[in-house]
Parts: C-alpha cells; structure tokens; sequence
C-alpha cells in the first residue's frame, strides 16, 4: 500500500518536539494524494494534540525505531486506522503490528442499552462507538484482507488509548468487556500503556516489518453473494466497522426499546455504492433469526431478492422465505414483525399495486412507505438517493423521515461515508457523480488513484478484449449499457438475439426472464453466473451487484454537446420512460443520469468506458488521460 505517511518512531518525536505542522502538512498531502479530500478541522486537531503524545510515549518505551504509519488505509476501503506500529516481537521475533485508536475525550460513558455505543462529553453526535470495538473492528478487517495477516493473525493486534482521560472520566469504558480483547489505555494508566507497547514490540528495527505490511497483496474481497449463506448462519464473514456497526447497534436497541417499551422506531441508512448497506443488512438479518425474532428481508429488485434466495438461502427453503419484495406487505397486519430490512430502500416505489392488481384493491391502495412502516416495530431502510432509476420510486431520506414521523415513530439516520466497492476510491465515486452533472462543478479530469484502475476503449470489441484478459487472469468482468437498443425475446429455437448493435459488433441483452437460456443465466443471475459475460447487462440486473471489472457503453441516450449533457429520450427504449405525460422531460434527464451512475460504480477493482457517440467519446479520452488510466501497460 504505498502512499502511506511512515515515520520512525525517533524521527516523528522530533518533528513533534521542533514542529508538529510539519506532519501536519505532509498528512495533508497525503489526504489529498489518496482522493480522500482536504482534511477538516478535527483532524488536523487530532494530529496537533494526539501525535506528540504518542511519540513521547513511545521515546519513553524505548521504542525509537519501531515504524510508524499514520492514517492507515484499510485495503478496498476508504476508512483509515489512526496509527498501525510496526516492528518485532520481543519474545518471537516475528514480524509484530499494533493497530492504535486515538481519542482525545475526556468524559465519556457507555449507553444505558448497548454496551459497544458510547456517549461522549460535548460531543455533537449522540452516540459513537466504543474505541475497543472499533480498533476490533480494524484488527479484524485486515486480517481478512491482508495477505501477510490472514495466515499468522496473532501478529496483529489493536488498543485505544484515550491520553486526554483518566480512569474515573470513563470507568465504564475500561471495564467493558470488550476492552479484555482490546484494552484500553488512559493517562491513569500510562505505565501499562508503556509496558504493553513494550511486550508487544521489540527494541529494534521496525523498518522491514513495515515493509512486509505495505507490499502485501490484498485478499480479493469476497463478494457479498457468495458467501451470504454462511454470513446468515454463522456471521463470520463480514465485519462491520465504524458507522456500519453504530447502524447495527442501533438497530438491535431499536429492538430492545421495543420489546421493552413497545415503541417503533425506524432505522434510516444511506451511503453510495459499495458503502456497505448490503452487509449490514445481513448481518442484522442473520443476528436477529438467530435471536429467535420474527425478521423478514425485502427489496424493490427481483434480480437482488431472487440471486439472495438462490445463493443465501441455498439448501434451506425456510431461509429462502426470508426474502420478500415491498410489494409483498399489502394485506399485512399491522406490527406482526419485529423487524423489516428493506435493502435497497431507494427503490421503494408510490403504491404496491400495478397494471394486474384488480381495479377493487388498486382504488383502496395506500402509499408503499405506509404498507413498510405498519408491517414492523423496527423497519430497517438502506438506501442510496442516486440510485433512483424508475419513474415510481420514491425512497429518499425526506420522504422515509416523514413518513415515519407522521406515523409518530422515532428516526434513527446514520450516514456511511465511506467506499468499500470501487476499491474504496472516494474519488473514483466523486469523479462520477462530477462527470454526471450529480454534483456541482462539472466534468474534471481523472488524476488517478493506486486503488481503482480507470480506461477508456475506443470500440466495443476493445471493450470485450480487455475484460476478457481480465477474466483470464481470474478477476470477474462484466459489460453493461444504457437501454438504448431494443430488447427482443428469445427466438423459437431458443437463442438469444443480439440487440446490442455497433457497427460490426453484436451482443444479446442478458435474458429477459426468470429462465437460463442456453449458456446464459436467467436474468437474476446475471451479474453472478459465470455465463453471465455473454450478455450485456441492464441497469435493472446490475443494480445492486458488484464485479471485478466493469465495462460501460453510453449509448445515443445520453451525451455530450459542447459543454453539457444532453438526454435524448426518443433515443432511448426502456418502456418505463415511453409516456411523457408519466415521465416529464426534465424527470427523464434526471433518471437517464441516475442509470449510468448506477453502472459506473459497479466495479471494485476497475472500469472501462465507451461511448457509442464520438463526441462524447472524446470527452471521455480528454477527461481520462493515458498517463493516468493505470492499466494500458498490461494489455
């Protein structure tokens, strides 16, 4: 991982002692460098106030030449460890790291219900989580994908050290149990402090363990649906970190709070893609069946719902019940679960009902929102507000916020700022949203990021090239497109047609049902079965889904002219964006951006872009220079 800001423990000590805005400005670069944004005001007081107080400490252990890295990003995310030390173990001499979690609180205490959440003195934000748990969260999150770690885990291990406190300041803290695992220092404690440093780390030089650490490979993820089922039963396979443990702890008080004082409370949970919504959603879905409560999961996506059966519910028909649709809670009585998951909650549409609904149910219809809220004491809705793809889908945060408080329901909003898909790239994601008119400022050029691969293809068979090599090098690849081509049924002997015409290219959509169709998967196993590359997917069966390498086609729907974007609607030919009197011009532009936002971040490790429209190709190569592209070398 290179980048990372490294110092010896000596030489820190003495930028700290001299001039401490000197590691202040070299982090800076670094945030910048890293795509992670200039660093805010809290951060720049927690190097100021915690990073002398460190070196001291570690000058007083001895401990001159351990390595120092500071702001570790962890791999395929953007979150970031405070400080990892490297050096040797004094008993083994084996490589030794310890992950440290700096907290300059004072005064803090754990929450009367949930022993991981605690409430801070002065703080603005009502609960965060207890430091052991989240260094434990760290520790554990590299040892999965860290390759030097995952077969000699003991090598890691993590503490918090709060130097601002005394022990009587947050008693509770320190004799939570969690803190056995990973303890936690104060100043009343300093001696320990100095003595576990000590016996964790040698004398000697940390410079090679170091280098082990930053030139490690990065276990490929494992991706959320092939490995849903054990995640189900056994939760062993994800670990929740910062905000996405705070949005699970909140939910089980949530469930406390009810059970106890029959109360509903609604858990709101937004964050772009790959932040983790998915993973939270399981995880609260296993812990709570497991708990013996009545807990159902539920999206507006057949692709998602039925892949979720199929792989988390492999083996087991009773697990595969626990995978419904929104639409599934018309008739359902009011308070009969303890608690709905609504994944994907951006797809929660007006009404339940559609074209089939007889005219009798269709005229007593009450909003979807209402159906969701009444169905369970703790709905649970994870969304993403860029991913609205459908005239019809109404989930935002404003419309679930009121909706529920209209219900006289308590909200609880945790926001996960962080990336886990687009190889953590921030930047990658804040490049789109820019390229897309999303956010303010327009179009930037891509300057490049170590952890996500970004190119252009001058056609499509390029296009399908490059992903297939890195198909054959093991890495999963999948193309995708605007809906600017038709989409025709299998033909009677059962072949696909290829809609997808360029020039002399051709490629079928990806089927249309729920039925394979020769060597191409049905439609919601797409993005999942191997043969799914033979098709072009839809944003309809990539939603929600990850892949390795993801290859996107800007059809003649949406391009570029000059200065701006322009959505060209009898170009396009999904049936849902036919009637203008349903879909007004302005709501077909808007929706037509949020479908390529969806396909730009489906990758994890990198994305090729084509455009079937020469200027809006050129725009493309003008904004992606081949300097920064980062993979024509291997090609």
């Amino acid at each position: 991982m290179s980048g990372t800001v490294r110092y010896s423990a000596r030489a820190l000590a003495e930028l700290a002692a001299s001039d401490v805005s000197l590691v202040e400005k070299h982090l800076e670069e670094h945030f910048v460098m890293q795509g992670l944004g200039v660093p805010g005001m809290a951060e720049r007081r927690s190097w100021q106030r915690s990073l002398p107080v460190l070196a001291r400490d570690l000058a007083d252990a001895g401990l001159h030449d351990v390595e120092v890295l500071l702001e570790y990003r962890l791999p395929l995310s953007s979150k970031r460890a405070d400080v990892v030390l490297a050096g040797t173990n004094p008993r083994t001499g084996a490589e030794s790291y310890v992950v440290v979690e700096l907290k300059q609180w004072s005064k803090a205490r754990l929450d009367d219900d949930i022993e991981s959440l605690v409430r801070v003195e002065g703080s603005p934000r009502s609960h965060h989580l207890h430091p052991s748990v989240q260094v434990g969260g760290y520790v554990d999150f590299l040892r999965d994908f860290t390759a030097v770690l995952h077969d000699e885990p003991e090598r890691l291990t993590g503490v918090s050290y709060l130097h601002n406190a005394e022990d009587v300041g947050v008693a509770d803290l320190v004799d939570a149990a969690v803190a056995a695992t990973y303890p936690l220092f104060t100043s009343s404690s300093r001696g320990a402090w100095l003595d576990y440093l000590r016996s964790r780390l040698a004398p000697s030089s940390g410079a090679d363990a170091a280098d082990r650490l930053l030139s490690s490979s990065v276990r490929p993820s494992r991706q959320l649906l092939q490995v849903a089922a054990s995640e189900i039963r056994d939760r062993e396979n994800f670990t929740l970190i910062d905000e996405q443990r705070v949005a699970y702890d909140l939910v089980m008080k949530a469930v406390q709070r009810a059970a106890r004082d029959n109360t509903k409370t609604a858990v709101v949970v937004s964050g772009g893609p790959g932040s983790g919504k998915s993973v939270i959603a399981l995880s609260v879905l296993g812990e709570l069946a497991r708990r013996g409560k009545t807990v159902l999961h539920a999206t507006g996506s057949q692709s998602f719902t039925q892949t979720l059966r199929k792989v988390a519910g492999k083996g087991s028909t009773a697990t595969q019940r626990m995978f419904m649709y929104f639409n599934s809670f018309m008739a359902a009585e009011q308070n009969a679960l303890d608690v709905l998951v609504l994944d994907e909650a951006h797809r929660i549409r007006d009404k339940s009902v559609n074209r089939y609904t007889p005219k009798a149910i269709r005229e007593k219809a009450r909003p979807q929102i209402d159906e969701l809220l009444d169905a369970a004491r703790v709905p649970v809705f994870l969304l993403d507000e860029h991913q609205v793809v459908r005239p019809g889908e109404s989930g935002t945060v404003d419309t679930i916020r009121s909706a529920a408080e209209s219900h006289g329901m308590r909200v609880e909003y945790v926001s996960l700022e962080d990336q886990f898909r687009a190889g953590g790239s921030q930047v990658y994601v804040e490049w789109v949203l820019r390229l897309l008119g999303l956010v303010d400022g327009g179009p930037v050029p891509w300057t490049g990021d170590e952890h996500f691969e970004l190119r252009t293809a001058r056609s499509p068979r390029e296009l399908e090239v490059a992903l297939d090599v890195y198909r054959e090098k093991g890495f999963g690849a999948r193309m995708t497109a605007g809906y600017a081509w038709r989409w025709s049924d299998p033909r009677s002997d059962g072949t696909l047609v290829s809609d997808v015409v360029i020039g002399e290219w051709s490629k079928p959509w990806n089927v249309k049902g729920d039925r394979a169709v020769g060597d191409a998967p049905p439609s919601p196993l797409w993005a999942t079965s191997p043969g799914g590359f033979g098709q072009v997917g839809c944003v309809y069966t990539a939603q929600g889904f990850e892949y390795d390498w993801n290859g996107v086609m800007f059809g003649p729907d949406l391009v570029w002219r000059t200065d701006r974007w322009v959505a060209r609607r009898e170009e396009n030919k999904d049936p849902a964006f036919r009637s203008r009197s349903q879909v007004s011009d302005e709501q077909f532009d808007a929706l037509v951006r949020n479908v390529y936002k969806v396909l730009l971040t489906r990758g994890m490790v990198g994305t090729i872009l084509y455009s079937t429209d020469p200027e809006t190709l050129a725009l493309l190569e003008r904004l992606i220079p081949p300097g920064t592209r980062g993979v024509e070398s291997e090609d």
